[in-house]
């Protein structure tokens, strides 16, 4: 269903797309490597108000143990742009058959009938083969916020309102909790879809007096919720309780949600749901503290850092292996309104990759004004009508969380 934006919705995703200053040419020269070095560019039309460029800077191959520290290239970076006055199309998130699993950005574009896309935020990968495609950070789809963004600094979240196009760019928090109507007792939330720890050396959760976890589960997370030691307490769609579990893992129906909790927190949830319906609250909010309205179009990944903020480099000092030159993934808005997905090859002797720094040069070069730098690595992907424009630094394109997608129709 279409909606038109509320008044706040409209002032937050506009913040993007203040006018503060010049914006670099979207024609500048790519700012990587020795000056001089030939930059071809190829243009093509995907759709009306969508295009596709394709930069070649550098010429030849590096060798292998050049590619960290050339100054000769080459670099492949790939470009779709979307400009809002002009497209009919729209631009939105997606992941595969649930939250917790993993396809190819070829898969998620070829599967939500979309013209192009890019992967997007960081997820779980290794650090829990189980769920390998939960969101580490903000997972907003279709005005559904099903993975909260977490409070590490270095995170910054990219909204975008699919009936309009317009974006919000910046670090987003989050807060919730679950009261029960008929006590008023109350107990926070402390995560969305995300597997809770449990405490060592407790036998019994609803017995142990060491923390843990309160977790909202919806029934996009997977096909079951975590199973293990702790509670559950399923809900139907008024929030009342429909059944009580001392152990987790429930296969849930389409319109139920579940609450775990592990540790001390496990006995406290059986408190709070005791013959009862519980109401929940939930709140996002952008830098300045106010709420951003979680409804109708919107969607959100997450990425880590924010490269450009009001058109300057917002890369904090620092070192490491995110730092170094990598293939890169980067979302960003100009400040006329332009939307801009791109690709950057790298770890490779045909495409060496770049530096943080050098990715916020990159993206201003390109006429961004507000960029953040998504999922990169083996995951930096760009996929246009269900084919692979980019080359993925791996033997094979790896499976992600999510995707951004270009759909060319009205949402």
């Amino acid at each position: 269903m279409r909606r038109s934006l509320t008044r706040a919705t409209a002032a937050l995703l506009a913040v993007a797309l203040l006018p503060t200053g010049p914006a670099a040419s979207a024609e500048a020269a790519v700012p990587l490597g020795a000056e001089g070095l030939a930059e071809t560019r190829t243009t093509r039309a995907l759709a009306d108000g969508v295009t596709l460029t394709r930069i070649v800077r550098g010429a030849g191959r590096a060798s292998t143990d050049e590619i960290n520290t050339t100054t000769r290239g080459p670099w492949v970076i790939n470009v779709l742009t979307i400009d809002p006055a002009e497209t009919r199309g729209h631009l939105r998130a997606t992941y595969g058959p649930d939250l917790a699993g993993t396809e190819t950005t070829t898969d998620l574009v070829r599967s939500s009938g979309a013209l192009a896309g890019i992967n997007a935020s960081f997820f779980t990968f290794s650090a829990n083969p189980e769920y390998r495609g939960e969101p580490v950070g903000l997972g907003l789809y279709d005005g559904k916020l099903l993975s909260e963004p977490t409070t590490n600094p270095d995170e910054a979240d990219f909204v975008v309102d699919a009936d309009t196009n317009r974006v919000l760019v910046g670090r987003l928090s989050w807060s919730g909790s679950v009261r029960n109507e008929r006590t008023g007792a109350t107990l926070p939330l402390e995560y969305l879809n995300h597997p809770p720890v449990v405490p060592a050396g407790c036998t019994d959760q609803t017995a142990c007096t060491a923390a843990g976890d309160v977790v909202r589960f919806n029934p996009e997370f997977a096909a079951a919720t975590p199973s293990g030691p702790g509670v559950e307490v399923v809900l139907d769609k008024r929030g009342c309780v429909v059944d009580t579990f001392t152990t987790r893992g429930r296969k849930l129906a389409d319109d139920q949600t579940s609450l775990q909790a592990t540790g001390r927190d496990a006995a406290a949830l059986l408190r709070v749901a005791a013959d009862g319906c519980l109401e929940e609250t939930s709140a996002l909010v952008d830098e300045d503290g106010d709420e951003v309205p979680v409804d109708g179009a919107l969607f959100g990944v997450t990425g880590r850092y924010r490269l450009l903020a009001d058109g300057e480099s917002a890369v904090p000092p620092g070192s490491g292996g995110l730092y170094g030159r990598n293939p890169r993934t980067i979302v960003g808005a100009a400040e006329d309104g332009r939307i801009m997905l791109a690709t950057i090859d790298g770890r490779m002797a045909t495409s060496v990759g770049t530096t943080l720094a050098e990715t916020a040069a990159v993206a201003r070069a390109l006429g961004m004004h507000d960029a953040i730098n998504l999922d990169g690595g083996g995951s930096a992907t760009m996929s246009v009508k269900g084919e692979l424009v980019n080359k993925p630094c791996g033997s094979r394109e790896r499976a992600v969380g999510d995707a951004l997608v270009f759909v060319n129709s009205r949402p």
